[in-house]
């Protein structure tokens, strides 16, 4: 039997829409590769849609009373709910967590690949930036991934490719054909359409930024990651920014597309305002203490206190 059989795995994610094409093939996936699928409901989830499905609904009155304090850290009506999944699937033995967005289809492969917690051969890059940019060594490099620091735009290409290198990955995440998730800037004047030519894992010396959409896990990483409530759409980037810095950026690879983005419709202006935040302060997240940083919020702080002291 495929070792990947035998782990403990959960996929996780939260929705307020109707079951989609992506969470109906998510389920049949979960269901042929031994996966345990999570959807944390919020109060404007059609509950009934997803209690008759199989899967483990965590309907909004059940988050509360199992985890009353943080539920009411994070608040209502926001994606960060699915922060509930992680410390549910944790609880029950997760090995690995995959976390999934509702608009991002899966292809049939989705999860085959899978490198977490195994020494795995990668491509390998350098840079003397403090940061690594990891849609610049794709075939789309005039795409930048949302949370890489603005400040770095023009030199995010100074890059040494290193040849490969064995390491052991605790976080993976795999990239998504159609709508990338590049910054809102990038977006508005770009629009793409992305179908990416990477066919196998590749890694960097420095952080990078990852996102929640795709991206597979390791327990011993979970521990370390949420996604960051009341820092707009630097909730996952700089969950991840801070789980780099206490893991080791060698603790994270990218591999190839595995999902299809059909993009849930946003107003991408909103997107951009909930993104200043991010260019105004990620690079100083990023290259400062995590102690010495005054842009988190105090709910933010607060949320995390009680948020880590359920992994302990």
């Amino acid at each position: 039997m495929d070792k990947n059989t035998q782990m403990k795995k959960f996929i996780v994610t939260t929705t307020i829409n109707n079951p989609t094409e992506a969470t109906l093939k998510f389920i049949e996936i979960a269901k042929r590769d031994g996966w345990n699928f999570i959807v944390v409901g919020d109060t404007k989830t059609p509950h009934a849609e997803y209690e008759k499905l199989d899967c483990i609904y965590l309907h909004p009155d059940k988050q509360s009373e199992m985890y009353p304090e943080l539920s009411e850290a994070i608040g209502w009506k926001t994606i960060q709910r699915r922060n509930i999944g992680f410390v549910y699937a944790y609880n029950q033995g997760a090995e690995i967590v995959a976390t999934v967005d509702d608009d991002n289809i899966p292809y049939d492969n989705w999860g085959t690949d899978l490198y977490v917690g195994k020494e795995v051969e990668v491509d390998y890059y350098t840079s003397e930036l403090p940061v690594f940019d990891p849609l610049s060594v794709t075939n789309y490099p005039n795409l930048w991934h949302r949370g890489y620091p603005i400040d770095y735009l023009p030199y995010r290409h100074r890059i040494e490719y290193k040849g490969k290198k064995k390491i052991t990955p605790l976080i993976q995440a795999d990239l998504w054909d159609g709508d990338p998730d590049i910054d809102a800037m990038c977006r508005l004047s770009l629009k793409p359409i992305c179908k990416f030519n990477i066919t196998g894992p590749y890694a960097a010396n420095n952080p990078s930024p990852f996102n929640s959409q795709n991206t597979f896990i390791h327990r011993d990483a979970l521990k370390h990651y949420a996604v960051w409530p009341y820092v707009g759409r630097m909730d996952d980037i700089w969950g991840g920014y801070y789980t780099q810095d206490i893991i080791g950026p060698n603790k994270l690879i990218y591999n190839r597309a595995s999902v299809y983005q059909d993009r849930n419709v946003q107003d991408l202006i909103v997107n951009l305002e909930k993104e200043i935040i991010g260019y105004r302060n990620t690079l100083n997240f990023i290259v400062q203490p995590y102690t010495d940083n005054t842009c988190i919020p105090q709910e933010t702080q607060k949320f995390l206190n009680i948020y880590f002291n359920h992994f302990k």
